[in-house]
């Protein structure tokens, strides 16, 4: 029997994918193309900002200067990439660090959310790519323009953990330099793996000794004042550790 062709719903959305991923590509690289104008990057001053042109001495006024406000000192970026497969509870660790209340229920991140929170000495962008299979493809493309990964995986979520240490190993070796930061989420749920079986699961006791990966237990809520909860502090003093 002759193979039947793919049908047109087939095709569609094959093509619809295509798309999404590469709108995704070109939008992201957009937000860090901009974001890195302002940063230093690890200890080298990078000056976006061209040099303001000088009067002419007809032009200059005294007076002037006096009344102009002073320029207001533009903080350094750090940026930190928020991944782990869908349902894991990425969007829900972005809005509970933001002060917003977390969505009730699963809603899928189709693209990607981005948060940024000043501090003292820099600001920091956290950008989440969503988690479903179609976008997982391009989380490799955006690992060498951050400062550290956070991977949120779903301490329950047993039958897919395999696939959460596949995606995650690949990261990984895309930067062996890059601090990672691993968020054992919903841990106040009763099936929930402990940290030691979390730890072999995902085949963390391989990685070099050398390298700064880090397993955090968390419980971040759907719902509730989740940022009082002790995991998501800790994972925040962390991230200010890292990228100081």
């Amino acid at each position: 029997m002759a193979p039947r062709p793919l049908g047109p719903l087939v095709l569609a959305l094959g093509g619809a994918a295509a798309v999404l991923g590469s709108v995704l590509f070109i939008l992201w690289k957009t937000y860090f193309s901009r974001g890195r104008e302002r940063r230093w990057d690890r200890g080298e001053a990078w000056w976006g900002a061209e040099a303001a042109r000088l009067p002419e001495w007809d032009e200059w006024d005294p007076e002037d200067e006096e009344d102009e406000e002073p320029a207001l000192e533009e903080l350094e970026q750090r940026e930190v990439l928020v991944l782990g497969l869908d349902g894991a509870g990425k969007s829900t660790f972005l809005r509970v660090l933001s002060g917003k209340p977390p969505l009730e229920g699963h809603i899928p991140t189709w693209g990607f959310n981005s948060v940024r929170l000043p501090t003292k000495d820099f600001e920091v962008d956290l950008l989440e790519i969503g988690g479903s299979q179609n976008l997982r493809f391009y989380w490799k493309e955006f690992v060498n323009e951050v400062d550290v990964l956070v991977f949120v995986v779903d301490s329950a979520d047993r039958l897919r953990l395999p696939w959460a240490r596949q995606e995650l190993h690949k990261l990984l070796d895309k930067d062996p330099d890059l601090p990672v930061v691993v968020v054992a989420n919903k841990q106040d749920l009763s099936e929930a793996m402990s940290m030691v079986e979390l730890q072999r699961e995902l085949g963390l006791q391989a990685v070099d000794s050398q390298r700064e990966v880090f397993l955090l237990a968390a419980s971040i809520a759907p719902a509730g004042p989740s940022f009082e909860e002790p995991g998501t502090v800790h994972i925040w003093k962390l991230l200010l550790e890292l990228l100081s």
